[in-house]
């Protein structure tokens, strides 16, 4: 009769030590996953300041039109999808597919000048064909898609 009792108080000790553990662990996956959200919406708010700032530069002429598209296009698929996928924000996608096979950085400089120069010719004719449009898109995500900045007044 001791002998029993004495496994059921270990037995309920146990249970207790046990049941204490997976709280300790519930609540280490509960604080982890507020630490993920915290760190996605801090993720989200930089990346919105950052296509604001491109945005306005762009609108400011402080961005050459191609490099601007092709950079808000990459920051709209890592910010949001479906933002990149809206019909208004279609003119970043497009100057991206048209401008994706030319060479970038050290390969740039090792192409002969007439290949720059013809490369240099289609940037000049997509931003003809699509700068109107490139602006306003740009105006809307300002005004419109993304949240407005923390540190508007």
């Amino acid at each position: 009769m001791t002998s029993a009792l004495g496994l059921f108080v270990v037995a309920a000790l146990l249970v207790v030590a046990l049941g204490g553990y997976a709280l300790y662990l519930w609540r280490r996956v509960w604080r982890n996953e507020r630490l993920q959200v915290a760190a996605r919406a801090q993720q989200q708010s930089a990346l919105a300041d950052d296509l604001r700032i491109l945005a306005s530069c762009l609108l400011d002429g402080q961005l050459p039109l191609i490099e601007g598209a092709i950079r808000i296009k990459v920051l709209l698929d890592n910010y949001d999808v479906a933002l990149g996928q809206h019909p208004r924000c279609q003119v970043f996608q497009q100057l991206f597919e048209a401008t994706e096979q030319v060479p970038t950085h050290a390969a740039w400089k090792a192409l002969d000048k007439h290949e720059r120069r013809r490369h240099e010719a289609q940037f000049s004719a997509l931003e003809l064909q699509h700068k109107a449009e490139a602006r306003r898109s740009a105006r809307w995500l300002l005004d419109e898609a993304l949240p407005k900045s923390r540190n508007a007044a």
